[in-house]
């Protein structure tokens, strides 16, 4: 039996979930075999995920989101660091939860990488998502040694606002170390820089950017990227258009400039939490998230997990706090059936005030279900 699910977001961590399935199902079948693997998918929780795993957990004083200096995690294991960037420069890092659209930074992510830089290693898989930034990770490239300048040879302003003043861009001094380095670009987010479909557009909304923020946000990072192809030739525009480009505020972009590989949140955690030795020994797998919706199927970690599972052969069951997909669509993403927690308990409010107990109890039908 594995359990490999992910947070239930502003109620349980991954580690949480695992914790509160394992207790459910020991009261059904007290000696069943359990192994827990908490995943995450790039986002908020990719490094306790990591952790969890057997990583070591390193902290380190970065720039918070405003600049306000706040502890951040990193996971190492060997030669192989996973950041993530919302530990710097996630929205839970905001001073009072405040939104700051056209001013929050990425400087403090790229610090993290520093970093890790540091600790000597040759993989870096760089978990983006949860941001609090809309800025292309203009900072993040500042804090690794690029120089964004005004008219007047000045630094311009941190946030994607600042942007609009931006008149040169020198990447030259960039961390010579980043050369040597595999930089893996983990997200669940394909989207180009800017546009319809771009960072500000699609996510400024979710930072607190209202529409004017969005056209504001759009347009300098629209300009950002014609300043840079002046700096770094043809691949600047590339880039922009690739996807990934837009994941957390463009920091997919910033992470692209700096040579870094693309590739699905989700396959990257899996690969690096060492699954496919854990699927292999499991008969069951239970996975999981808050909320099991129609953004679960694109690439989200319950939608991994099941794929792969899948493909091994196994069966997959999910828990989730709100189950908002029918049985069809279940089945083809793997999942043979799905338990959310309003089936226990119709009150929302309760289900994510409680989630825990109330996790415990679903999974308990899971052990009569499965197990008995």
């Amino acid at each position: 039996m594995l359990v490999a699910a992910d947070k239930f977001k502003g109620s349980l961590t991954a580690v949480q979930v695992a914790q509160r399935v394992t207790a459910g199902l020991r009261r059904v079948v007290p000696d069943v075999e359990i192994e827990a693997l908490p995943v995450a998918d790039g986002g908020d929780g990719t490094v306790d995920a990591a952790v969890a795993a057997g990583f070591e957990r390193r902290e380190v004083r970065v720039a918070g989101p405003l600049g306000q200096e706040v502890t951040a995690a990193f996971a190492l294991r060997g030669d192989t660091a996973v950041v993530e960037m919302a530990e710097a420069s996630g929205l839970q890092r905001l001073p009072g939860g405040v939104f700051a659209p056209l001013t929050a930074s990425t400087y403090g992510s790229g610090e993290l990488l520093r970093a890790a830089l540091d600790a000597g290693v040759r993989t870096i898989v760089f978990g983006v998502g949860g941001s609090a930034t809309t800025d292309g990770g203009a900072g993040m490239l500042s804090a690794l040694g690029a120089r964004l300048l005004d008219e007047d040879g000045e630094p311009v302003a941190p946030g994607g606002g600042g942007l609009a003043a931006l008149a040169r861009a020198d990447l030259s001094g960039l961390d010579p170390r980043l050369a040597d380095v595999e930089l893996v670009l983990a997200s669940d987010v394909d989207n180009p820089l800017t546009g319809p479909k771009g960072a500000p557009a699609v996510y400024g909304p979710q930072k607190g950017a209202s529409p004017d923020d969005v056209e504001t946000l759009d347009a300098a990072l629209a300009h950002y990227a014609k300043v840079l192809e002046a700096a770094v030739g043809p691949k600047a525009a590339e880039y922009a258009a690739s996807p990934g480009a837009g994941a957390a505020g463009g920091i997919g972009y910033g992470a692209l400039l700096l040579g870094a590989r693309f590739r699905a949140g989700i396959a990257v955690m899996l690969d690096v939490l060492g699954f496919a030795p854990a699927l292999e020994r499991a008969s069951l797998v239970i996975t999981g998230e808050g909320s099991l919706d129609e953004q679960t199927l694109h690439g989200k970690a319950p939608a991994g997990v099941a794929a792969a599972a899948r493909a091994a052969g196994k069966e997959v069951v999910a828990v989730c706090g709100r189950l908002a997909l029918p049985p069809e669509a279940l089945g083809r993403a793997g999942i043979r059936r799905a338990y959310p927690l309003t089936d226990v308990e119709p009150d929302v409010t309760r289900c994510i005030a409680e989630a825990g107990p109330i996790l415990e109890r679903v999974a308990e039908r899971i052990g009569r279900d499965f197990l008995t």
